[in-house]
């Protein structure tokens, strides 16, 4: 691959990165924020940001596993040889400790006397960051059983991807505490307070494993229109069976835990997410080059997001924006700081840039 295609490949990327953490940014913050009284679907504007929110998440997954497997996948070495091994399992490792560390239960570190029960509980409940982090193990595992067993990346990680969503309205009924310990549990079921369960949504990260594969053996496809109506057109089919199944109303009685882990819902947002990445790779063909900013958004995800969410909630170390204004106020306001909160990352990482301030660990 030349250094033209390479680039040309970051920019499709990092345009698709940029949009899910900047998304996930706003969303966090008027999430937090926005009083009730404004919550309302009547208003056209909420309505569409309510939707997007329940789509920020799956697109932030499935591009993590799409960026991943690129990455992994540009090696032309075997599974025992590639180093994207050894940093895959660094990054698990990082993204894990990170993922509890946000929301540790005291600041005095090993003293857990005044931790109280709730404080444990979500302590040991699973949000964004250990599920990408499990989703990124599953997605070498997937790789190395892919090269062993001469099934190509399509096919395992699809079957493995599916082996998470195809349980998730079962298992959202099982007591999981029943059979496992409470830090083992959270990650089958969200019944105990976890946000993000390895079922389904790990099957995000995954699916988007096939797409990263695909773009690392497929150097210029992402150059031609047909990749971009192909990604659009299976986006749509599988809207299309979503409505139908749900109009169907097939499997609504497995679980009413949440909508989220109902087939016509994940399926419906793996559709979204194909057509929003179809959409921004088509644009991407006629863009040679994108402001720096946006490159470095895209490099810097994971930093925006721990810095923003321990700005908006808070750890056991700092007070957060939720503690002072949590759910009070008004559009105009929470639109405002949301602006600000998405001013403050990007400025942030221009500075750590132009201070050449570059943790390998946090960046990739």
């Amino acid at each position: 691959m030349t250094q033209t295609d390479k680039k040309h490949r970051i920019i499709f990327i990092d345009l698709m990165r940029a949009f899910a953490v900047l998304q996930m940014v706003q969303g966090h913050t008027v999430d937090a924020l926005l009083a009730p009284d404004y919550r309302l679907l009547d208003y056209p504007v909420y309505a569409v940001w309510n939707f997007m929110r329940g789509m920020t998440a799956p697109i932030f997954m499935f591009t993590s596993g799409t960026v991943f497997t690129y990455l992994f996948r540009l090696v032309d070495e075997p599974f025992e040889k590639n180093p994207r091994v050894k940093k895959g399992l660094k990054r698990f490792l990082l993204l894990v400790f990170l993922g509890y560390l946000l929301r540790y239960p005291t600041y005095k570190i090993f003293d857990f006397s005044n931790v109280t029960r709730q404080q444990l509980d979500i302590f040991f409940a699973v949000d964004v960051l250990q599920l990408i982090g499990f989703g990124l193990l599953f997605l070498m595992i997937s790789a190395f059983i892919s090269e062993k067993l001469k099934l190509g990346d399509t096919i395992t990680f699809l079957l493995i991807g599916l082996a998470f969503i195809i349980p998730s309205p079962f298992f959202a009924k099982i007591d999981w505490l029943r059979y496992f310990p409470q830090p083992i549990a959270n990650y089958f079921y969200a019944g105990n307070g976890s946000l993000f369960p390895l079922f389904p949504w790990a099957g995000y990260v995954i699916l988007g494993g096939i797409l990263g594969s695909y773009l690392a053996r497929n150097p210029l496809v992402f150059k031609t229109n047909k990749f971009s109506i192909r990604l659009v057109l299976i986006g749509i089919l599988l809207i299309l069976i979503s409505i139908i199944y749900m109009m169907l109303n097939l499997g609504k009685s497995i679980s009413n835990y949440s909508d989220s882990y109902t087939y016509d819902t994940i399926i419906f947002r793996v559709g979204f997410v194909l057509i929003l990445t179809g959409i921004v790779s088509y644009i991407s063909q006629s863009i040679n080059s994108i402001p720096r900013i946006i490159i470095l958004i895209g490099r810097n995800t994971l930093l925006i997001y721990v810095v923003h969410l321990m700005i908006i909630y808070g750890s056991a170390w700092n007070p957060g924006l939720f503690n002072l204004w949590g759910n009070s106020l008004a559009a105009t306001y929470t639109i405002f700081i949301a602006l600000i909160m998405i001013t403050l990352m990007t400025f942030m990482v221009y500075i750590l840039n132009k201070l050449k301030i570059r943790n390998k660990q946090l960046v990739t």
